[in-house]
């Protein structure tokens, strides 16, 4: 675990990261789409969601693009997302994050972990990840591999085990590598098996920084205190604890919502070819959003403006009202796969 002197206080941060989380700090959420794709109805919920939370409880709301992946990523669509969201009154606080403007900060890490051996290099391929039964067994941790050994991923270090946790809105839920429950069904029983975390990869082989390292990197830097963001990153939840805990931060309060889905398993997404949202009807799009979520209460015919909208819905907001399932099917016209051969 690496630390770093602060003032007379020791603050469980690497020494590149000069934001930390202080225990009096006030609530500050992110919203962090993928610029992969233009934003659609499930991402408008889960931005929905993620901003009525903040702003009800008096926070600031942050924008973040995970384009860390930078060959997925399309030319101009962060600035359609941007866009999008302005049009549906979502408004975030400070200047929007980019991840492919990080690489240095992240690369200090990466660099402080192998010097402190909490993370090592591994030359392990998927194929043989899978020979392992698909979870990766170590193989690598105490061969003291070199980059002079080729092209290798560099793996964390972790000595921990799953643990419970309780989502703020789901209650205490998932297991890791177990298959959510389908659209219909309540996920409050299901808990999380004892058993060892894998060593994770957090830079890759083709020299990408890993989304699970910089997502907890990005939000401690960011002092992001709570996530509210949708039920299919449920399942990969306990390793960003894990992960934000190996490093020597105190994990963050999250909070997951359904996700939309136009058939069970198959959540809207750029993959299955998800319809943009019509930004010439922020209001309706917005009412939906929040019936999706279970505010039923809400009607269209009661608000002349985005704002006005918003503002009732801040008031109304309660993470018990929100539909506990993981996924809601929405219509097939939410996607243009079933029209695609």
């Amino acid at each position: 675990m690496l630390k770093q002197q602060s003032g007379n206080h020791s603050e469980s941060c690497l020494e590149s990261t000069p934001s930390c989380l202080e225990p009096t700090q006030k609530y500050t959420g992110r919203f962090a789409p993928s610029p992969s794709g233009q934003l659609h109805f499930g991402s408008l919920v889960t931005a929905l969601a993620s901003y009525l939370d903040a702003k009800h409880h008096h926070g600031k709301w942050l924008v973040r693009m995970e384009d860390i992946d930078e060959p997925r990523c399309i030319a101009g669509t962060d600035t359609a997302i941007l866009h999008a969201l302005e049009v549906h009154g979502l408004q975030w606080d400070g200047e929007v994050m980019y991840q492919s403007k990080q690489h240095s900060r992240y690369q200090e890490v990466v660099n402080a972990l192998l010097h402190h051996e909490q993370a090592y290099y591994c030359s392990c391929t998927r194929k043989m990840v899978k020979a392992m039964g698909g979870t990766y067994n170590g193989h690598c941790r105490d061969k003291g591999l070199t980059p002079s050994n080729g092209q290798l991923a560099i793996r964390l270090k972790l000595d921990t085990e799953w643990t419970p946790f309780t989502d703020l809105i789901m209650g205490e839920v998932c297991a890791p590598h177990q298959k959510l429950a389908g659209a219909g069904h309540r996920i409050e029983d299901l808990r999380i098996e004892k058993q060892r975390v894998e060593d994770i990869t957090i830079k890759r082989r083709d020299q990408l920084f890993s989304y699970n390292l910089v997502v907890v990197l990005d939000d401690v830097f960011q002092g992001v205190t709570h996530v509210i963001r949708g039920c299919d990153l449920i399942d990969v939840t306990p390793l960003h604890r894990c992960v934000h805990q190996s490093l020597g931060y105190q994990p963050l309060k999250y909070g997951h919502v359904p996700v939309a889905a136009i058939a069970p398993g198959r959540k809207l997404s750029k993959q299955n070819h998800a319809t943009p949202i019509d930004n010439t009807t922020a209001l309706e799009n917005t009412v939906r959003a929040l019936h999706f979520l279970g505010f039923d209460e809400v009607k269209r015919q009661d608000f002349s403006s985005i704002d006005s909208l918003l503002s009732f819905a801040v008031s109304l907001w309660d993470r018990k009202k929100v539909v506990k399932t993981p996924e809601i099917i929405v219509p097939q016209h939410e996607s243009t796969y079933y029209s695609v051969p």
